[in-house]
């Protein structure tokens, strides 16, 4: 037997953390509380199901057959490394569950809400995650936000999702990210608008041969990103930071780049770089390759 490496400061602390809030959020559960966030809507009631029976549902799951977990309320439950068989979790309450490592290729996520979830090193593709939530996820294991730790979505269907988050370095290939809002402000009733995150972080991510008419992208710092081949029609990139990114071969008609950072961004064989809106008030114009 060999004795199990110490873990560092950063994994210890993070580790701590969590599991304090997740004690505590039991706590305010089993003492009647409601467990609230003012950005979430509804307030959190306890999970339909725990970890267990999910663990043998997938176990006993005929081969072929996807497991039904549609519009079950499954908050905080340590899901982690599990293989999902392509189940059914539409509309399932999924805010701060753990799925750490695990297997959702195919899975039908369409309408969840993954807000505060845990998608480290995820494997999300193919997934239905049309009109699905993820805001302020937990992807990386510690400070150091190691891209090895993303989620991949390749081939998935994120069309309307809405998200909130640092996602460095996943893999978008091939998805379907049409109408996809990645605006970083959020408004609530009575309260204006409210900046819960500056800017959604993207760095290194692939979005080659990705379709995203439409998606709302501004604000998002995205360098590095690769966009060859991809369907850009109409998408929103204002005041986007897109220093370095790869747009060869991309269809970019009709996207706006008011104010967008296209300091060493890659325009070579992009279609319809003509037909853009506010190319003119980009920022460093002048350093992109076209």
């Amino acid at each position: 037997m060999h004795d199990r490496p110490a873990k560092g400061p950063f994994e210890s602390s993070s580790m701590i953390r969590r599991l304090a809030g997740l004690a505590l959020s039991i706590f305010m559960c089993s003492a009647g509380f409601a467990v609230a966030d003012q950005s979430i809507g509804p307030v959190l009631k306890n999970a339909e199901m725990n970890a267990r029976s999910i663990t043998t549902a997938l176990f006993q799951a005929k081969p072929g057959a996807k497991p039904d977990f549609s519009g079950k309320n499954l908050v905080y439950l340590d899901l982690s490394e599990l293989n999902f068989k392509g189940a059914n979790l539409a509309n399932a309450d999924l805010y701060g569950t753990d799925f750490t490592g695990a297997n959702l290729k195919g899975a039908d996520l369409s309408h969840t809400r993954l807000d505060r979830s845990v998608l480290m090193r995820a494997d999300l593709s193919g997934a239905n995650l049309t009109g699905a939530t993820i805001l302020r996820p937990t992807i990386y294991a510690d400070l150091s936000n190691n891209v090895l730790d993303a989620p991949r979505f390749a081939g998935a269907n994120l069309t309307e999702v809405h998200v909130q988050a640092e996602l460095s370095g996943s893999d978008f290939r091939g998805a379907d990210l049409s109408r996809a809002n990645f605006y970083p402000l959020e408004g609530r009733p009575g309260e204006g608008t409210l900046a819960t995150t500056y800017r959604n972080i993207l760095k290194y991510c692939d979005f080659s041969g990705a379709r995203l008419r439409d998606a709302n992208m501004e604000r998002a710092v995205l360098w590095f990103a690769k966009f060859t081949g991809a369907d850009l029609k109409g998408v929103n990139f204002k005041d986007a930071d897109l220093s370095r990114a790869d747009f060869a071969g991309a269809d970019i008609s009709g996207g706006d780049f008011t104010g967008a950072d296209l300091d060493g961004a890659n325009f070579i064989g992009a279609i319809g770089v003509t037909e853009v809106i506010g190319l003119d008030r980009a920022i460093n114009l002048d350093r992109a390759l076209r």
